[in-house]
């Protein structure tokens, strides 16, 4: 059994395609998004420049990334996968692939989460890092002492060791010093504008919620484990409102490959740049077959895996 899983903002890179230029699959489909987003999108990811790392680039960028993977992957097996799941802005790729959201509605969709995002927050009031080496629960004890009125909360479960905590900058701070002195390996500010996941998304959720009344969803031919609560839902409603609590609450990736687990998955394909979510998952379960699609070669093994 497999799974079909797709990476969030953070995995972008300039080249992120060079694997794959020879596939008129991957071509077309960012053709298709550039007739969409009236813009020449393959350029902006195969060209040094400063568009990439624009949150309302990048979440639009990622998601046609992903879904080209997805499609090329696909011509080539021809069977779907048991479940799927998408890290953060990765769900919006796997609704995409699953069916519940046309890709011309999506692309427009993810801008706007974006944009919403970066409004909600002044630029240099919020901040993310990542912890390295303690214990959730440990975590979270630190976010509660070193919040100290603020907003400071764990935002990312990744993997055992591995949590991302996001909030007022002033906490976070106090919350990488905290974890420090818990005996955190290490304690890392993020590159990003946005503190994503925390309360401080709740008015960009808000302002989601409304967009999303005029989005049409369908019913998913594959089910998605949504990060907000780790459940497949199929009603269009509830997946509606689980992106919406996406925004604000945080990314349960450990939870959602352990019960890919217990479902009986034992082969996980990554759809889209980097390798992030294929490591992450080799951490959380050891005995998962892991393949991150990211050039012909190892799209070739993700082929044999499936044979």
């Amino acid at each position: 059994m497999q799974f079909a899983m797709f990476p969030g903002q953070g995995s972008q890179s300039v080249g992120m395609m060079n694997g794959f230029e020879e596939h008129a699959i991957i071509k077309q489909t960012f053709e298709h998004a550039a007739d969409i987003l009236k813009q020449d999108v393959w350029a902006m990811v195969t060209q040094p420049n400063e568009l990439l790392n624009q949150t309302t680039n990048t979440q639009p960028l990622m998601l046609i990334a992903g879904f080209a993977t997805w499609k090329l992957w696909q011509s080539q097996i021809g069977t779907l996968p048991s479940a799927m799941a998408g890290h953060s802005l990765g769900e919006y790729t796997a609704l995409v692939a699953a069916g519940v959201i046309s890709f011309e509605d999506a692309l427009p969709l993810v801008r706007y989460r974006a944009e919403v995002m970066q409004g909600a927050v002044a630029e240099g009031v919020g901040a993310m890092a990542a912890i390295l080496g303690l214990e959730d629960s440990v975590v979270n004890e630190v976010c509660q002492s070193a919040a100290q009125g603020q907003v400071l909360e764990a935002v990312n479960l990744n993997s055992p060791g591995q949590v991302v905590i996001a909030g007022h900058r002033e906490a976070v701070e106090r919350g990488m010093e905290a974890a420090k002195a818990k005996g955190a390996k290490r304690a890392l500010l993020l590159p990003v504008s946005v503190p994503s996941h925390c309360a401080l998304m709740k008015p960009a959720a808000d302002k989601l919620a409304s967009y999303l009344q005029n989005v049409q969803f369908s019913t998913p031919t594959v089910q998605v484990l949504q990060n907000a609560d780790v459940i497949a839902y199929q009603d269009a409603e509830k997946i509606k409102d689980a992106l919406v609590r996406q925004l604000y609450s945080p990314v349960r990736w450990v939870e959602t490959v352990q019960t890919l687990r217990e479902q009986g998955i034992t082969q996980a394909f990554e759809c889209g740049p980097g390798k992030v979510l294929a490591g992450l998952a080799k951490r959380i379960v050891d005995d998962f077959n892991c393949v991150a699609i990211i050039n012909n070669d190892a799209l070739t093994e993700a082929k044999n895996l499936t044979a």
